[in-house]
């Protein structure tokens, strides 16, 4: 039978990882292994300093999964190394809530989880639906089960994991598909002073998108443009093109 890892990096309880379980859970065995809180924007962040705790989570009375007192990489980490019996034939990511595009896919924790997998060599992707009011993440769900079915067959190149961003509208005015890059779009981030009850200052982190022109073929335009963003991406960050530059630059001597 086919084994399934879902996670996520928005807890889980969050509805998104709800509604993949419910699409998906015909496909096979699905073990649900995923952080206990919201852990958003961790990066690929892992726990050393603390020990990992994890609890059994019921959904209608039935048992859903085990919530982890970690990062979304530790989740499928602990996963593969100790709660699960087999390697699982995949890991799926999501649904995140808001797209995991451009630089943001440094600091996603959704899209970390799926590099943990990768890294350990099991195909992986990431999903995530462009929106944080009003999410409908059917669609999402549909697409997710079919691009599953479609990697359980053909497989992925070791080394390389799906980035998936859904736009948050009808099917009916999803325009279609497209493999796309990596954009470059950041944030411009803002902190917000306050002073708590004890009169002592703290700051809150928020920024928006900047809006840059990019062409049709990177992560943010197919979403603009009510297209399904897939991004084929891979964890060696190595810049090659510039190996021989920083080569002449003679460090040895």
């Amino acid at each position: 039978m086919t084994k399934i890892l879902l996670t996520n990096d928005d807890g889980i309880n969050a509805p998104g990882i709800f509604a993949l379980y419910e699409s998906i859970k015909s496909l096979g065995e699905v073990d649900v292994i995923a952080p206990a809180t919201e852990m958003s924007a961790v990066g690929h962040a892992i726990t050393l300093s603390d020990p990992l705790r994890v609890e059994k989570v019921n959904k209608r009375d039935e048992f859903f999964g085990y919530a982890v007192s970690g990062t979304p990489a530790d989740c499928v980490k602990i996963a593969v190394w100790a709660l699960l019996d087999e390697k699982p034939d995949i890991v799926i990511s999501g649904i995140n809530l808001g797209n995991n595009t451009g630089i943001s896919i440094i600091y996603s924790g959704t899209v970390s989880a799926a590099t943990e997998g990768t890294i350990l060599e099991i195909p992986s992707i990431a999903i995530s639906l462009a929106a944080y009011k009003n999410p409908d993440f059917a669609f999402a769900a549909k697409f997710a089960k079919k691009l599953i079915t479609i990697i359980l067959e053909k497989g992925l190149p070791v080394g390389t994991l799906l980035n998936v961003n859904v736009p948050n509208v009808p099917e009916e005015e999803i325009e279609g598909v497209m493999i796309t890059r990596q954009g470059k779009a950041v944030y411009e981030e803002f902190f917000d002073k306050r002073t708590d009850p004890w009169g002592r200052s703290y700051y809150w982190m928020a920024g928006e998108k900047v809006k840059m022109k990019q062409d049709e073929s990177v992560d943010d335009s197919a979403i603009f443009n009510n297209m399904v963003s897939v991004t084929p991406i891979q964890f060696d960050l190595t810049d090659y093109a510039n190996m021989e530059l920083i080569k002449s630059w003679n460090l040895t001597k």
